[in-house]
């Protein structure tokens, strides 16, 4: 067999089984996806932090845990829990950014919950790197007798894959414990206790647990309104509260929406 067919043979076992992509320089960039493998994300634009609004507490108490994480000092995992919209997402993004602006050393890493079972890959990848990562998985939740649960506890404490100092998990829900507590829980005596301490035992891994809630008329028209100015538009208050209304919530993701209506009127880009 010539040289030049096994040269042909093997370029087209090449492309039936082609070698994976290599991670991208856990160093080089602000923010990455995590896939199963280390991705420079697209883009890494996150809302300017002081545009905020309403979240103050929050804010402060985020942003300091990853000041340490980003100097190499003790921080914590962060659960945020609450209604959606209310800028849980958006404020973990921005927090990274906000740090990052200030000169630490500190990347975002995003996750989807279906990766948990990676996520010790992905450890591994980021323990050596001179460098704090902050793993961001939004909007998780589990359902009734699935394993995530026992795998997200075995991450972030107490498991022989837990993660490295430079990383912490920083995640997001909808429920304050994650996991649904159903009704038959509470009317078996036998199991209710026992069951529910296995839930809470997964939300107490989580050093800081921030509560975020819908927030009122006037902060969301503040809200709309620094988002507005930040962005040269005029708009009406009254008006914001009727986009609010027709939706039937307050938030700050509705006041974002209504200031990319106001943008589109008038002809201004975000």
């Amino acid at each position: 067999m010539s040289e030049e067919l096994l040269t042909r043979i093997a370029a087209a076992l090449e492309r039936l089984s082609p070698s994976p992509p290599e991670s991208a320089d856990p160093l080089a960039h602000p923010a990455y996806v995590w896939d199963g493998v280390l991705q420079a994300a697209r883009q890494f634009a996150p809302v300017p932090i002081d545009l905020l609004a309403g979240i103050d507490a929050q804010k402060g108490v985020l942003v300091e845990n990853l000041r340490r994480l980003a100097a190499g000092l003790p921080a914590h995992d962060a659960l945020l829990w609450g209604a959606r919209g209310t800028g849980k997402s958006a404020l973990v993004k921005a927090a990274v950014g906000a740090v990052q602006t200030d000169g630490g050393g500190l990347a975002l890493v995003e996750a989807e919950g279906h990766m948990l079972e990676s996520l010790p890959r992905l450890f591994a990848l980021l323990a050596p790197a001179e460098r704090a990562f902050a793993v961001f998985i939004d909007d998780l939740g589990f359902d009734e007798g699935g394993e995530g649960p026992r795998r997200l506890r075995s991450l972030l404490e107490g498991g022989a894959e837990a993660r490295p100092a430079n990383v912490r998990l920083f995640v997001t829900a909808n429920r304050r414990h994650i996991v649904p507590r159903e009704m038959a829980e509470q009317q078996d005596a036998i199991s209710a206790r026992d069951v529910m301490d296995d839930k809470l035992a997964l939300a107490d891994r989580f050093g800081l647990s921030l509560g975020f809630h819908m927030i009122d008329q006037p902060t969301y028209v503040a809200i709309v309104a620094g988002y507005a100015e930040a962005h040269g538009l005029a708009f009406d208050p009254q008006e914001a509260i009727a986009w609010a209304t027709t939706r039937g919530s307050r938030s700050g993701r509705v006041a974002w929406q209504y200031v990319v209506e106001l943008a589109g009127r008038q002809r201004k880009r975000l």
